[in-house]
């Protein structure tokens, strides 16, 4: 019997020495180098808001975090390959619509489920797009062109950048918030759009509101409407879509840090806490890119992630888009 007894202390003890070591391991998380995987190559905003925070946590922890791009596929490759990590703490995603929200309805088949295979640990930066139009568009107003689009279906043309881009999805987004049909004209990427926009070859875009304030600045191009809630500060005579009569269409492209699912949550928790600390840090930072820092609160992130992937989703359904 004292034996029996001697034999649980044993394995009490072993369970309580196991207990402080891993509670050890984990509040010293991180204890070696973490990579956080960007999804497209070098250049970009998922490149710059991995490379801003891999350099503020790397300073705040005091421990390397480094970024490893991953392109390929549009952001498919450098997902999957996060998905397929070890859910350890130490490989971290950086996520956007594409990824987290657009990809899981363009692709038959998907590699990774971006609401089974991630957590989100923090999103950290949000910017707008605008309606630009060609100069001499003879629709001046916002009002103008919707009326002329239900007038003569197809008539007014709008440049994408691309099958299952942010530009095509938004413009496909403001059709159907207005309720009209414009000609598809597809580019590989936004700067042969703009050129042709610019030469009076087309007559509608959309992109985020860094490149495409250039042209309206310069008078090159014509600013129509932002896509966000309320006016940019980069552009604060450019009415929102609600103002110009077009409501109900509000769209921020949104980045930030995602881990694997069942990443530790006390390694989370850091990462969640020196994130938010960075964050005046990278306000600056981010705002000379054309966007501006974002601090939603934790209790906040899995709904609005899942409501953003839910929306686009269905739009994508809708409109038929696809990528295979």
């Amino acid at each position: 019997m004292i034996g029996f007894c001697r034999s649980l202390a044993c394995v009490a003890f072993a369970l309580l020495a196991l207990d402080v070591a891993m509670a050890q391991a984990q509040t010293g998380y991180p204890d070696r180098p973490v990579k956080i995987i960007v999804p497209i190559g070098a250049g970009g905003s998922y490149d710059l808001v991995g490379r801003h925070l891999a350099d503020v946590l790397s300073k705040r922890t005091g421990q390397a975090f480094f970024v490893e791009n991953k392109p390929g596929a549009g952001t498919v490759v450098g997902t999957q390959a996060a998905a397929q990590s070890e859910a350890d703490g130490y490989t971290l995603l950086v996520g956007g619509l594409s990824n987290m929200a657009f990809n899981f309805a363009l692709y038959s088949k998907l590699g990774y489920d971006p609401r089974k295979d991630f957590t989100p640990v923090a999103l950290v930066y949000k910017f707008g797009y605008v309606m630009v139009a060609r100069k001499d568009l003879p629709q001046a107003r916002l009002q103008d062109i919707v009326a002329a689009a239900r007038a003569s279906p197809g008539a007014i043309t709008v440049a994408t950048a691309g099958v299952g881009t942010g530009q095509q999805l938004i413009a496909a987004a403001f059709m159907k918030a207005a309720g009209i049909k414009l000609l598809e004209v597809p580019y590989k990427g936004s700067p042969p759009a703009f050129t042709d926009l610019l030469a009076g070859r087309v007559d509608l875009f959309f992109d985020s509101i860094a490149a495409g304030l250039p042209y309206v600045q310069s008078g090159q191009a014509r600013g129509i409407a932002v896509l966000s809630s309320k006016r940019s500060a980069l552009a604060p005579d450019v009415p929102t879509m609600s103002e110009a009569g077009v409501p109900g269409l509000d769209v921020d492209s949104w980045l930030g840090i995602f881990a694997p699912a069942k990443t530790p949550p006390e390694a989370i928790a850091k990462l969640r806490r020196e994130i938010r600390a960075a964050l005046p840090d990278l306000k600056e930072r981010f705002e000379k890119s054309g966007g501006e820092a974002w601090d939603l609160p934790d209790d906040k992130l899995d709904a609005f992630v899942a409501s953003e992937y839910d929306s686009w989703t269905k739009l994508i359904r809708e409109t038929g888009i696809k990528l295979d």
